[in-house]
């Protein structure tokens, strides 16, 4: 809107419309229009530790598997040795359908996980074991984890670890840690990370930008819509200038 010598600017309080008295009389209403709020999310509820119960379920199960298995892990292939496939199969559903009656892997005595590191998967079968998540130590590492973890808790069904990992992604987001995080989320379709790391880039520019957070980004995808938020930021700003230079005019 354009207008001839404004006399006085005045702003509803949500900051939606802008009163605009120009001459003696003349009173004009402006409705400026709100960028999109930002979506939102439910609340990330962990549900209470099921260990003690599920392992009251290898008590008097006929159709549990016998013995124990050995995992080989990685491209190295490291080795997890001894675990109870008892264990297994109580804690996660993905290995209760592996071991299950009249499947060859039951009395296999070798599992073979080529798509993971030792150090994680170890913490994904403490885990089974404990209902305890360790995910290491230093803001980077532990990101990383949480992100493996959440892979393995998703692939072989272990939804309370998956929302662990969630939970723990969410308070890791950091000036160091916000551009991998993000790229991650992108990759993933993780929408509620995505929209948290791209706020926290937003609005900790500076920080993020010293910890060199932009030289670790690669995805182009990534780069485009941070560019985006760039451009919006600059012209929310420049509609802001204006509106101040009116009102002292």
């Amino acid at each position: 809107a354009q207008f001839s010598h404004p006399a006085t600017v005045a702003v509803s309080p949500d900051g939606s419309t802008l009163l605009v008295r120009t001459g003696n009389t003349t009173l004009r209403q402006v409705c400026v229009a709100a960028p999109p709020p930002p979506p939102s999310f439910a609340p990330i509820v962990v549900p209470p530790s099921t260990l003690v119960a599920d392992l009251k379920k290898m008590r008097g199960d006929a159709s549990l598997p016998e013995g124990k298995a050995t995992f080989i892990v990685g491209d190295d292939e490291e080795r997890i040795e001894h675990v109870s496939k008892n264990l297994l199969c109580v804690r996660s559903e993905y290995y209760g359908k592996m071991f299950g009656i009249g499947m060859k892997e039951r009395d296999a005595a070798e599992i073979t996980v080529p798509k993971t590191d030792l150090a994680s998967f170890t913490a994904f079968i403490d885990y089974l074991c404990t209902d305890q998540l360790d995910l290491g130590e230093g803001e980077g590492e532990q990101a990383r984890r949480a992100l493996v973890l959440r892979e393995l808790a998703q692939m072989y069904q272990v939804p309370r670890l998956e929302l662990l990992c969630a939970q723990a992604l969410q308070e890791s987001v950091g000036p160091a840690s916000a551009v991998p995080l993000l790229e991650a989320a992108h990759t993933t379709g993780d929408g509620r990370l995505l929209a948290q790391c791209r706020r926290y880039v937003a609005d900790h520019a500076a920080e993020v930008r010293a910890s060199g957070g932009v030289e670790q980004l690669r995805d182009l995808g990534v780069a485009k819509g941070l560019l985006g938020d760039a451009l919006d930021q600059v012209a929310e700003l420049k509609g802001a200038m204006r509106a101040l230079r009116v009102a002292k005019d």
